[in-house]
């Protein structure tokens, strides 16, 4: 009778990769505290947020993304821009050629965060627009230091909302008020 070697090889633990997303913000201080504050609330595992803030138009920020993109190897880039006066069209014919995500709010970011507290749907044409309705329900909102916990509860909220308002990705700009912002969030978290 022979003795059968009983082996009880263990695998080695594999650990998936993280997918890394680089997150460039058009405006300097509401966006990039706002990807802050969302990456460190959710800590998804599974993901690594690099956030930047360059203060530029949106053909320049496309431009930029792809440039950090390429050194930094990231497996998605998204930009966060606003309509306001800029030419959107042109910014999406940028992000094609370049392979970057636009995240579009139109009229502006804040109309994003009013989704964490409410539908609006009436047509907003600006950011003194906004900003009213917002500071209702969060009386402390200043647009140069957004503390994300004000947002925190509504995150979830924001993107049913925005998401049942959306078309498509990347046609933000041609309805007022809606945001793409959403779709970026969806993949943070």
């Amino acid at each position: 009778m022979t003795r059968r070697e009983n082996r009880r090889t263990r695998r080695a633990p594999v650990r998936e990769e993280r997918s890394q997303i680089l997150v460039v913000c058009g405006a300097k201080a509401t966006e990039p505290e706002y990807f802050r504050g969302l990456k460190k609330e959710r800590r998804n595992p599974a993901v690594k947020v690099v956030v930047e803030a360059k203060g530029v138009d949106p053909v320049s920020l496309v431009r930029f993304a792809a440039q950090k993109r390429d050194m930094m190897g990231c497996d998605e880039v998204w930009c966060v821009i606003d309509v306001d006066e800029f030419d959107v069209p042109k910014a999406l014919v940028a992000a094609a050629q370049k392979r970057v995500s636009l995240a579009i709010s139109n009229p502006c970011f804040e109309y994003w965060l009013l989704l964490h507290f409410e539908l609006c749907t009436a047509p907003l044409t600006c950011y003194d627009d906004v900003e009213p309705r917002l500071i209702r329900h969060v009386p402390r909102y200043h647009k140069s230091s957004l503390r994300f916990a004000d947002f925190a509860p509504g995150v979830d909220d924001a993107v049913q909302r925005a998401r049942g308002r959306c078309d498509d990705v990347g046609t933000e700009h041609s309805r007022n008020p809606s945001t793409g912002v959403w779709a970026l969030v969806r993949q943070v978290i």
